[in-house]
């Protein structure tokens, strides 16, 4: 049986690395969750490394806003 394109999604989506920028736990350090992939791929620029640091920012006053969920962008248009 094939699987629908949602059901592929979430496969792919499972079978990632996901961490911490620092590889430490999220409720710590109030880092954003990512790909491992992604991260690397952000911290190897400056303009990477400036969008990690605004995600996490906006990560953090979400937390502290008493939010489970923060938008900060970080996945924007990966559909």
């Amino acid at each position: 049986m094939a699987l629908k394109k949602s059901q592929k999604s979430l496969k792919k989506w499972t079978g990632q690395k996901w961490t911490t920028p620092s590889g430490k736990k999220s409720s710590e350090t109030g880092e954003v969750y990512a790909p491992k992939a992604q991260i690397q791929k952000l911290k190897s620029t400056a303009k990477g490394r400036r969008k990690l640091a605004a995600a996490n920012r906006k990560k953090r006053a979400a937390t502290k806003a008493g939010k489970q969920h923060a938008k900060h962008g970080l996945h924007k248009g990966k559909r």
